[in-house]
């Protein structure tokens, strides 16, 4: 298996993706990294890296895409990119996926333009893994597609579904519709002429979820629009860091208070960790045909490889197969249905 890893990307590149990469090399044998970027900043921190060097690709890649710039330009201009190359490495079967830090937009727009879409994909999706306090949920999509029809939603769902199937190992994953209530007749326009296609789509859908039972493992899957979900995820993000520092606060406020938290201490590290988005690394851009994550922009050395290895688990679980396969199914489905409504 190969990845291709864009070593300039993120507020830590070099540094982290070339350590994160390294990091991942030794976690999984079969693994080969093509590290891209400027080589003169990247080999600083490859330090002692003689164990995986017959695994390690080093490739000059001196152009980057800025979140500065226009996403779709960079791609079309800056062809000596590792965004660029990375995607074109996965389109000729060079590399198996992708990973970066880098711009979203320039992710999305090589996505898009470079790698391609899967056949009957309207618009692929970001779909982060989230905590749920059993384990994780995905939310789909978080801020790829800001206006949205119906059918994206259902297309969301098939990508979800997949995602669940073949990385995180679930039989039947549920799918929610994120609504303002739980009845089908409520929402807007958008979620209420969705519903009806969820109803019909090839997964098990099980009906409108409210925002707050987003994060209490009411859905395996959280299906809204680019809008909505960028909210979900930016609140839940804020919302967490305001807590953990509140209780940090109320702790450190007295002598009962410090004790208590010395003697909880292990239980507050599980819980950081279990809210961390370090676990995960990044978020798949589903919808594309190749394998690829999107790391956060602030990720250290250990979120890299955390976003490596769900890249690994992407690839393994045949993800871009799987959501091709029922695309396919659903519109053959649709296909037939119109051919006897119009018969009739």
């Amino acid at each position: 298996m190969t990845i291709y890893v864009d070593a300039m990307g993120g507020d830590l590149a070099p540094e982290a993706p070339v350590k994160g990469a390294l990091k991942a090399l030794r976690q999984y044998p079969h693994l080969t990294i093509i590290l891209a970027g400027k080589l003169d900043e990247v080999k600083p921190f490859l330090g002692d890296y003689e164990d995986v060097k017959d695994r390690l690709i080093l490739e000059e890649e001196p152009e980057i895409i800025t979140n500065h710039e226009s996403p779709v330009m960079g791609v079309r201009k800056k062809v000596n990119s590792a965004t660029v190359q990375g995607m074109l490495k996965v389109r000729s079967g060079e590399a198996d996926g992708f990973v970066s830090a880098g711009s979203t937009g320039a992710t999305l727009a090589g996505g898009m333009f470079r790698l391609g879409r899967i056949p009957g994909i309207e618009r692929p999706a970001l779909a982060p893994l989230m905590p749920n306090g059993r384990g994780h949920f995905l939310l789909i999509d978080c801020g790829a597609n800001v206006d949205c029809k119906p059918e994206y939603l259902v297309q969301f769902g098939i990508m979800g579904d997949a995602y669940m199937r073949g990385v995180m190992g679930m039989e039947n994953p549920r799918i929610g519709l994120v609504n303002i209530g739980a009845e089908a007749e409520k929402g807007n326009k958008l979620v209420k002429e969705t519903y009806p296609l969820m109803e019909k789509a090839p997964y098990n859908f099980i009906g409108n979820v409210e925002a707050r039972d987003v994060p209490l493992d009411q859905a395996d899957v959280c299906v809204t629009d680019g809008f909505g979900g960028n909210l979900i995820l930016k609140y839940t993000e804020g919302l967490a860091s305001a807590l953990m520092g509140t209780i940090k606060h109320e702790l450190m406020a007295d002598t009962r208070g410090k004790i208590a938290g010395l003697i909880a201490k292990p239980a507050f590290k599980r819980v950081k960790k279990t809210m961390s988005s370090d676990e995960i690394g990044g978020a798949p851009l589903l919808g594309v045909q190749g394998a690829v994550i999107k790391a956060h922009g602030s990720s250290n050395a250990y979120a890299f490889c955390s976003a490596i290895g769900q890249c690994v688990k992407m690839i393994d679980g045949n993800v871009v197969k799987i959501i091709e396969e029922n695309v396919t199914k659903m519109l053959k489905e649709q296909e037939q249905d119109q051919k006897q409504e119009a018969e009739q």
